[in-house]
């Protein structure tokens, strides 16, 4: 349900942004097409677990890159690294579904919404390849899905933004074990181009 949620959520934002720049609100002069957006993040990421009563939690980075396809539209590429449980308990009686470490590479698209020139806000959706490795599992288990991408940047300079980005991720192959995988984290970028 929480998932239906989370998209019938950003179908709504790309909606209302389609129609606020159908307007003609101007968000070109704010992001024009040909910019490069390259940045750093870091923050915390949940991994829900089926057989585990309890959450696993932990710190992790992410490196993004972006480029604006047109005022509204731009690709995104992104990879994170999460530790999400550094102290496993290991042993004969504990299901061997338990990462410490979960990797995720995604790429896909995302829209500009047009609110203000400082501010940025966006969407996105990205196909990812998730490796989870550690803890409990006798080997590395991949899984293939969905990101749903949602944040805002706050530009600092015309060349440097801030912001907070959130992810949910649906690991679509392996959903039976991992039901639920989210991060959130702070984020700077620098941006060049036209």
């Amino acid at each position: 349900m929480r998932h239906l949620v989370a998209w019938v959520c950003l179908a709504g934002l790309v909606a209302h942004a389609r129609e606020a720049h159908a307007g003609g609100s101007g968000r070109g002069a704010d992001e024009p097409e040909g910019k490069h957006h390259l940045g750093l993040g870091a923050g915390l990421s949940i991994l829900k677990v089926d057989d585990k009563t309890t959450h696993s939690i932990g710190p992790g980075l992410a490196l993004h890159y972006a480029y604006q396809i047109t005022d509204a539209l731009r690709f995104i590429g992104e990879g994170t690294s999460f530790i999400v449980a550094k102290d496993e308990d290991k042993g004969p009686e504990i299901p061997h579904t338990r990462p410490t470490r979960v990797d995720t590479f995604g790429l896909g698209m995302g829209y500009v919404l047009d609110i203000t020139r400082k501010w940025v806000p966006y969407g996105g959706v990205m196909a990812t390849g998730t490796a989870l490795t550690g803890g409990t599992l006798d080997n590395a288990v991949l899984a293939f899905g969905v990101q749903l991408a949602v944040g805002v940047d706050y530009m600092l300079t015309s060349h440097f933004a801030i912001g907070f980005a959130f992810r949910q991720h649906l690991l679509l192959t392996k959903m039976s074990t991992y039901t639920s995988y989210y991060a959130g984290f702070l984020r700077a970028e620098f941006v060049w181009g036209k």
